[in-house]
C-alpha cells in the first residue's frame, strides 16, 4: 500500500493540540483498510520519527434531521493516535521528509 494512501490527512483541533502538547501524540486520518504497522511504518518514512504505539479509532455513521425531515448522513472515518518515542521530536504535518 502506498504511504500517502495509509495517511490522508492530520486532524488538528483543539482536542489534538492539547494531546500534542501533553502526550507528545498526533491524530491523523487513516484509510480504512490500514493496519497499525503499516501507519507506524508510513510515520517513519514521511516524517522520519520513530514511534512507540498507535492507537485506532473507528468512527461510527452519525445522522442528523434538517428541514423538511431531510436525512443528513456523516460518513465514518477511521482515526490513528499516534504517539512517538522521543519526548522532544515533534512532527510538523505541513512538511514531508
Amino acid at each position: 500500500m502506498r504511504l500517502y494512501r495509509i495517511l490522508k490527512k492530520p486532524i488538528v483541533t483543539e482536542k489534538s493540540s492539547a494531546l500534542e502538547v501533553a502526550n507528545n501524540t498526533y491524530v491523523f486520518e487513516v484509510s480504512k483498510d490500514a493496519t497499525k504497522i503499516d501507519i507506524k511504518k508510513a510515520i517513519l518514512e514521511l516524517y522520519g520519527v520513530s514511534v512507540s504505539s498507535v492507537n485506532i479509532l473507528n468512527t461510527r455513521m452519525k445522522f442528523k434531521f434538517g428541514k423538511k425531515w431531510m436525512q443528513i448522513r456523516k460518513r465514518t472515518t477511521k482515526k490513528a493516535y499516534v504517539t512517538l518515542a522521543d519526548a522532544k521530536a515533534t512532527i510538523d504535518v505541513t512538511l514531508v521528509k
